[in-house]
């Protein structure tokens, strides 16, 4: 007799997992690749804190994590592009820009026998992604980096082949330093480059660079450090050489903390101050408000709450900067907002 309750409780309690299973939420994200280290990171652990709600996103690129957003084909989207006034004004789903973390993009090469840490200028890099300085001993480069036995040899350049937030950023900071590169247009996430190959995400184009010798690209600082790829330093605004570091890109955002705006669309790259990373910049996360499903628009909510109490404190461990203090409380104060 015994046996028998036993089996029936067990019946009995088996629906119950089951609903529990199938209440989970499954959210739906993607966008940007150059938070895509965090985000797995953070979106992994949340998930495993609060096994009812699951995070799936897809580094598919910021052009894409705008697009899908805006049309509200995932429940959020991810970017590191500042949306222009007729993507807003155009997104058949209202889009709050969310603040999450800052990154450095970063000049990496493959030079076959130079141990040395390159410097770079501002000239040098633009001159490189002009087409216009072709060889690495070139003297726009050899000028900055006395001693270093530099090849003669051609410059293999890479860029993104994608709609890309990282691209986004270069080529903001290219605009900002070079009066011909700002001459020609060459700004947004996917342009028409004068000259180079293209490698897909941020892993594209470091497998690229990793692989070619006398190659330069730019990635994501935590890609450089993953795959193990030398990267310049880079000449600032004030005229000082600085190597990507959490440190330089707080530093930039600090520069410009007073003029960041309500939606929090600003640009930091170029930033004043001696210690300041020049090509530094925040990401965003982008979240439809009003929610088009309200369980599933509480629970994006809640993890944004737990992104600003916990996540950020594990982004200088990732080689990102988490929120300056005075940004975290505002961003704060706009996740309550959202609907």
């Amino acid at each position: 007799m015994k046996l028998k309750v036993l089996a029936a409780g067990l019946l009995v309690s088996l629906p119950v997992l089951g609903a529990t299973t199938a209440c989970a939420q499954n959210i739906n994200g993607a966008g940007a690749t150059f938070p895509n280290p965090i985000y797995s990171r953070w979106f992994t652990e949340y998930s495993q804190q609060h096994p009812d709600v699951k995070i799936n996103y897809q580094p598919i690129g910021s052009g894409g994590g705008i697009k899908q957003a805006t049309d509200g084909t995932v429940d959020f989207g991810a970017s590191d592009i500042v949306m222009t006034p007729e993507q807003i004004s155009g997104a058949k789903v209202k889009v709050v820009a969310i603040p999450t973390v800052l990154g450095a993009v970063v000049p990496v090469y493959n030079l076959p026998g130079v141990s040395a840490e390159l410097k770079f200028s501002q000239d040098a890099l633009a001159g490189i992604y002009l087409g216009k300085i072709t060889k690495w001993n070139d003297p726009y480069i050899a000028k900055e980096n006395p001693g270093v036995n530099l090849p003669d040899k051609p410059i293999l350049v890479v860029h993104r082949s994608d709609g890309s937030g990282t691209t986004f950023i270069f080529t903001d900071y290219l605009s900002k330093i070079s009066p011909e590169w700002n001459s020609k247009g060459l700004k947004g996430g996917s342009i028409a480059w004068p000259v180079g190959i293209g490698g897909k995400g941020n892993e594209g184009v470091a497998a690229m660079v990793r692989q070619a010798p006398y190659t330069i690209g730019y990635v994501e600082l935590i890609y450089a450090e993953q795959n193990h790829i030398q990267f310049g330093v880079v000449r600032n605004h004030d005229g000082k050489f600085v190597k990507a570091s959490t440190e330089g890109v707080t530093a930039a955002a600090a520069a410009d903390a007073k003029s960041i705006p309500a939606d929090y669309r600003v640009s930091i790259t170029d930033a004043p101050g001696p210690a300041s990373y020049p090509i530094s910049s925040f990401t965003w996360l982008l979240i439809p408000s009003p929610a088009k499903d309200q369980a599933k628009g509480k629970a994006i909510k809640d993890f944004l709450y737990w992104m600003l109490d916990h996540g950020e404190g594990e982004a200088a461990g990732m080689t990102y900067a988490p929120l300056p203090k005075a940004v975290a409380d505002r961003v704060r104060q706009t996740i309550a907002a959202l609907q």
